[in-house]
């Protein structure tokens, strides 16, 4: 099908009531409509930061199957993420707002549905935060290594991670104008960026390793000895850094055009991350000098290593700079979506105290509280590593284990529902079904994987915890559905008459 085709077929492009559409499906609107299309794509974008996941688990794959599952499984996890990006724009579509996929599971399958989802959702975003800047700050010890002998002891990055929330806390309060800059800012940042280091460490070393070592080279540091295995579990650099996407349809409440807008900005952030993250792995193991040096970096960080090696430290330091800054970039954006779900969820009483978290800034319209309560629950659930070096990558793994479910069940719903579904102006026409089970069967395959335990033998430091907290969250919500059943739903629409009357009574529910 040519691109015109396809464009016409499952895109209306005509501007739409936001506004409007918002009353309708319940809401009366209180966050500032300021941020375009390009800046909702930015922010998905901007929290995918293939300079962000790739770096931080550079080191983690090239222990689990090494440049072979790195390459190849960044270019197989990234197309069926794909698929699941497009169902789930097409689901966002049909429903604009800021509670993005509990809200849709609520419409297309009840409040049980929507509750479960939510709280998937929720424990994925606060992890994506955790992930993210603490990633950072040991980028930042790594730079502050190689200037200034600096030791990045736990106890230090736990410090620098600290700041760094802080520093996003206080970006984010200022207003989702700044957000949209900040994540436009960031598009470029990291087109450039990636653009820069593979140019430079194609043409400053003496020393590349060859197309055979790149794409072959097979590398087993498990424990575990069956290769299958170990592939599997390397996937999770690809799928940790493929998430975040429903940042879209989080802002969808700030966006102009969001029936359209946040569909595009998922689907974008995705194909436009998957070529340029695969240019970036490629770039990094094509200039890999010393594989085991690059392993045990005294700087922490392999990626690091391998600047250092091929350019020296003035070269590996300016390197290191673009790297975090992109990834500060990233935690900003990801700071954004997680304080607009928290501010959802809360707007339908489904979280502890959600009388303050729902709380929006009269002058920047902005939900205030629920900003810092993300910031510090994503602080909390980094603390373990500082007893244990295994805990990072716990971290990344509740990211993936609570959001890549929450994906697929609206997708599902959407599924269920069949024709009854009512689409919205981006749709993907008759791939619809086809195309939605593939991401629903990726989703199933990729939550069982990463529930797997990681390194052999299993000890308390090597254990995957992410199954152990996806049990807890769950557990969680079940006893907490008993004690807010009572006053937590969505606005009940499906008694509205005209759409004039959705509107007035809509307008007494916040």
């Amino acid at each position: 099908m040519s691109r015109s085709t396809w464009s016409s077929t499952t895109t209306d492009d005509r501007p739409r009531d936001e506004e409007q559409r918002l009353r309708e499906l319940g809401y009366r609107p209180v966050l500032a409509r300021r941020m375009g299309g390009f800046g909702n794509f930015a922010i998905s974008f901007s929290v995918i930061s293939i300079l962000s996941g790739c770096m931080t688990l550079y080191g983690f794959g090239l222990g689990t199957g090494g440049p072979a599952v790195m390459l190849w499984g960044w270019a197989g996890v990234g197309l069926f993420v794909l698929f699941v990006g497009m169902a789930l724009a097409e689901v966002t579509s049909a429903y604009p707002t800021s509670g993005a996929l509990y809200y849709m599971a609520d419409r297309l399958g009840g409040r049980r549905w929507g509750w479960y989802t939510g709280w998937l959702n929720l424990l994925g975003l606060l992890g994506a935060i955790a992930g993210i800047d603490y990633g950072a700050a040991l980028f930042t010890g790594a730079l502050l290594n190689l200037q200034f002998g600096f030791d990045p002891t736990p106890g230090a990055t736990m410090l620098i991670f600290c700041g760094i929330l802080l520093l996003h806390a206080v970006l984010n309060l200022f207003g989702v104008r700044l957000v949209s800059l900040l994540n436009s800012v960031s598009v470029w940042w990291h087109l450039a960026g990636v653009a820069l280091i593979v140019a430079v460490l194609a043409i400053v070393p003496d020393h590349h390793q060859s197309p055979s070592f790149v794409f072959t080279k097979f590398v087993n540091d498990t424990g575990w000895s069956n290769p299958i295995y170990a592939a599997a579990i390397g996937l999770l650099l690809a799928q940790y850094t493929f998430c975040g996407y429903d940042a879209s349809a989080h802002l969808s409440e700030e966006t102009s055009n969001a029936s359209v807008s946040a569909a595009r900005g998922i689907v974008r952030s995705i194909w436009v991350s998957w070529i340029a993250g695969f240019v970036l792995l490629a770039g990094l193991t094509f200039s890999i000098q010393d594989y085991a040096g690059t392993q045990d970096s005294a700087t922490g960080v392999p990626p690091a290593q391998i600047m250092l090696d091929s350019l020296g430290t003035d070269g590996a330091t300016a390197l290191l700079l673009v790297v975090i800054v992109a990834q500060l970039f990233c935690g900003n954006a990801e700071v954004a979506a997680a304080s607009r779900m928290v501010f959802a969820f809360s707007r339908d009483n489904a979280l502890p105290g959600s009388r303050l978290w729902r709380k929006v800034s009269s002058r920047t319209q902005t939900p205030v509280p629920a900003v810092w309560l993300s910031v510090i629950v994503a602080c909390v659930l980094a603390l373990p590593s500082l007893y244990s070096t295994t805990a990072y990558g716990a971290v990344t793994a509740i990211n993936v284990i609570g959001i890549t479910p929450a994906y697929a069940l609206p997708i599902l719903l959407r599924l269920r529902a069949g024709e009854s579904f009512k689409r919205g102006p981006w749709h993907l026409g008759r791939w619809s079904r086809p195309v939605g089970w593939v991401a629903v069967s990726w989703v199933v395959v990729v939550t069982v994987l990463f529930c797997l335990p990681q390194s052999s033998p299993i000890t308390v430091d090597s254990m995957n915890y992410a199954v152990i907290a996806l049990a807890v969250v769950l557990i969680l919500a079940s006893v907490w559905w008993y004690v807010a059943r009572g006053t937590y739903g969505t606005p009940d629409t499906s008694a509205y008459g005209s759409d004039q009357e959705q509107a007035e009574i809509a307008e007494g529910i916040v």
